[in-house]
């Protein structure tokens, strides 16, 4: 049995922990409700930036028989598709980058089994250094924007990979990333950004708007979906944020309550040996003095 020197010590560093662990779970909590007015935010924007892009391919639609559009244009079977993942860029966050990792892999295995050649564009220093590990090469990785996302750094990095759709080097991109359910919950979320699904853009009801496009219809449906593009990824961003502090607030909350326990254990064995060494300390007494007599 350890000493009770050993003990103590072992007691006293893991309160350490604990206090370390419920701080950090504090901080994830304070830092989650901030991501979630962001979220909720950019919700309300997106909303908007829909609806104006369902009207515009109503109206383009009354002219023409589809939308004769690049970024309408589908391909039956890509033969090479991107792939951008967001992770996080710091750990102790439980399964939340294994679960999106694990799924990518998933995505990888599952196009190249048709075929395609699969690129990957990775956020986050966990989906980087995993696949570096790997041996896996990576068409492009950023570091620090997923922990500080920044709309204008997302638009620059999402205007790299639609320019490679747009000059042929792609047929396909998607975006993957594990998103913000609840305070207890996350979500693998896939946005199949290019090419888009016209389907997704058809007005739900009979449009009342008297909007007047100017200079035509084309020039503006393309700079929104620009946008649109734009704010899929910072979404994904922001999204990916919040699902981070929660799961981080969930780890620190359950190591924070394993601390606990383990102090209990610490703590009864402290007072077995400490019990056990004075039952010692008694018996030599009393032998010493039935010695003596």
């Amino acid at each position: 049995m350890a000493s009770l020197k050993d003990i103590k010590r072992k007691i006293k560093s893991v309160k350490g922990t604990q206090k370390t662990t419920r701080a950090m779970k504090l901080v994830s909590s304070a830092k989650l409700r901030r991501a979630e007015q962001v979220v909720k935010a950019s919700k309300a924007y997106a909303l908007k930036i829909t609806d104006m892009i369902e009207e515009i391919a109503a109206n383009i639609a009354k002219s023409q028989e589809e939308l004769d559009h690049p970024y309408f244009k589908s391909v039956a079977n890509p033969k090479v598709v991107d792939i951008v993942l967001v992770t996080s860029d710091k750990g102790l966050c439980g399964g939340f980058n294994s679960q999106t990792i694990k799924f990518v892999n998933a995505q990888i295995a599952k196009f190249e089994s048709q075929g395609a050649t699969v690129r990957l564009r990775a956020i986050g220093k966990k989906a980087i250094s995993y696949f570096k590990f790997k041996n896996r090469q990576m068409l492009d990785q950023i570091e620090g924007l997923s922990s500080s996302p920044d709309y204008q750094k997302a638009a620059e990095f999402i205007k790299k990979v639609v320019d490679s759709y747009l000059n042929g080097e792609t047929d396909k991109v998607i975006v993957v990333h594990n998103g913000y359910v609840n305070m207890i919950t996350q979500e693998i979320r896939v946005d199949n950004l290019l090419p888009l699904d016209p389907n997704e853009f058809t007005p739900k009801a009979v449009s009342t708007s008297e909007l007047e496009i100017e200079p035509d219809d084309d020039s503006v449906l393309e700079a929104l979906l620009n946008r649109y593009f734009e704010y899929i990824m910072y979404y994904a961003l922001i999204d990916s944020l919040a699902a981070e502090h929660s799961a981080r607030m969930q780890a620190m909350d359950a190591a924070t309550n394993n601390a606990k326990e383990m102090v209990k254990t610490l703590t009864v064995q402290y007072n077995k040996a400490r019990q056990e060494a004075i039952t010692t300390e008694l018996i030599e007494i009393i032998s010493g003095v039935e010695s003596m007599k």
